[in-house]
């Protein structure tokens, strides 16, 4: 009874219910109107046969008188057809015809109207029943009367087989529509139970499970292939979280204790004014590089937050990388190094401008601390921007140490630092706000083995054409207006 109740409250059931209630109505509908208009048609087509054989015997009557008429009337009454044939004299005696016994009423009306009688046959047997026809009787000179008719057994025979049809089909329509319905809302309800089985083990804590697809493309299967999108990004999120909590309990530990350390020491020694502004002061340096990188954290989540179609503009890639080359290159000058420039003109995405040049200063930043084999060795950079397919790369390329292969795919993750990197300044969060930068344009942050060096480069989608934006903008103004 459980199982029963809901099935009956499920959606599946209601719409199936709904849907055999109006196919059965349009089937009846159809199949009624059919049986009627098969019954007018046929009517019409014994009226006319009748019309056609009193046409017939007036012309017999006019042209040989009785003896013709009733020669023809014998003629027709002899086939073997559903045609009704009598003649009567003025006294109301039958002459001739296919007739033994029909109603008195009958015999005594003439005119044109066309009625419907029961009459038993010439030749039938004694306990045959009487039979149903249409007939019209029409009278000559000289007081007689004729009968023509149509037998409707026929007709009626036919009305039968149609009823019997009509039943035959109403019953198959409700026995199959009940069998679909069955399958169907078995299937629904598997399919439906199985999401639900999975959804409550995701909400007991397994975020590795994802709902079940049939792989038919049906709308449960889009439907959970979106909810094991959202899934897998949830997951991602989550991941992330544990990582970025891991990251900070372990890398904060650190500063925290020096930190602790210097006010301990500052706190337990007696000194002068100068030792308790210097331990104020490396406190000071402390606070500030804790601040720093919860600032970083916040610039990351806050760019991870943004929606892909916030503040996007059409960004020209080729001027932005000669904008950077122009403020880096006086710095890698006083170094000795050089930078160079490849930038193919016309390069454009949409994007929001601050962001991307946030992300490339930071791989600049990245290749000028780390880009180079020791200290004496001076930075040589090469940043530019080209089309790749349909695609567009941003990059910045060293000439460094580089990173090795099996480092490549960690590296951009929060707090990662590599232990040849320990010991120089930074946080490790450069690379995770580019990546997040990436991601906000739909593109993705790709480092690769330059062979020397390290290949740090932007994938981005290119922008619409230029005409194509500019209808874009007038779109999402007359919508706006008309919003409004």
């Amino acid at each position: 009874m459980t199982w029963l109740t809901r099935l009956i409250r499920t959606t599946a059931f209601k719409l199936s219910l709904l849907y055999l209630v109006v196919f059965t109505a349009l089937s009846g509908f159809l199949l009624i109107y059919l049986s009627r208009t098969t019954n007018q048609l046929m009517a019409a087509q014994v009226v006319q046969t009748v019309d056609a054989e009193i046409r017939g015997l007036s012309d017999e009557y006019l042209r040989g008188g009785v003896r013709a008429l009733v020669e023809s009337m014998e003629r027709r009454a002899r086939q073997p057809d559903a045609s009704l044939y009598l003649l009567m004299d003025f006294a109301g005696n039958p002459l001739v015809g296919n007739i033994s016994r029909l109603p008195t009423v009958v015999l005594e009306e003439t005119g044109s109207n066309v009625r419907r009688m029961r009459y038993t046959r010439s030749g039938a047997g004694e306990g045959e029943d009487s039979r149903e026809a249409l007939v019209r009787i029409f009278e000559l000179r000289g007081g007689y009367r004729v009968l023509v008719g149509r037998d409707l057994g026929e007709q009626q025979r036919f009305a039968t087989v149609f009823s019997d049809a009509l039943q035959f089909w109403l019953i198959s329509v409700i026995l199959m529509a009940g069998a679909t319905w069955f399958f169907v809302s078995q299937r629904v309800m598997k399919r439906i139970d199985g999401m639900a089985a999975t959804s409550r083990t995701i909400m007991e804590g397994d975020l590795s499970r994802r709902l079940p697809i049939a792989g038919n493309g049906d709308e449960f299967d889009r439907l959970a292939s979106n909810l094991n999108d959202m899934l897998d990004r949830i997951e991602l999120l989550m991941q992330g979280m544990r990582e970025v909590t891991d990251n900070i309990a372990h890398d904060l530990k650190t500063p925290l204790t020096r930190l602790r350390t210097r006010v301990e020491t500052a706190l337990r020694e007696s000194g002068s004014e100068a030792h308790y502004r210097e331990a104020l002061e490396g406190a000071l340096d402390e606070s500030d590089g804790l601040l720093r990188i919860f600032d970083a954290l916040l610039r990351i989540a806050r760019v991870e937050a943004m929606s892909p179609e916030a503040g996007l503009d059409r960004v020209d890639l080729g001027a932005l990388v000669e904008e950077l080359a122009d403020l880096y290159q006086p710095v890698l000058e006083d170094e000795g190094g050089t930078l160079t420039l490849v930038a193919e003109p016309g390069l454009a995405v949409m994007g929001n401008r601050e962001l991307i040049a946030q992300g490339l200063v930071n791989l600049i930043e990245n290749s000028l601390k780390y880009g180079r084999c020791d200290e004496e060795t001076a930075p040589q950079l090469e940043i530019g921007a080209r089309r790749e397919g349909d695609r567009i790369a941003v990059f910045v390329r060293d000439h460094g140490p580089g990173i090795d292969s099996a480092d490549l795919d960690r590296v951009s993750d929060r707090f990662v630092r590599l232990d040849k990197s320990r010991t120089k300044p930074g946080y490790g969060l450069g690379l995770s706000l580019v990546n997040a930068i990436a991601k906000l344009h739909g593109g993705q942050l790709r480092l690769a083995d330059a062979a020397p060096g390290l290949r740090a480069e932007l994938d981005l989608k290119p922008a619409p054409a230029a005409a194509a934006v500019v209808a874009q903008e007038t779109n999402i103004e007359a919508e706006r207006r008309k919003g409004s």
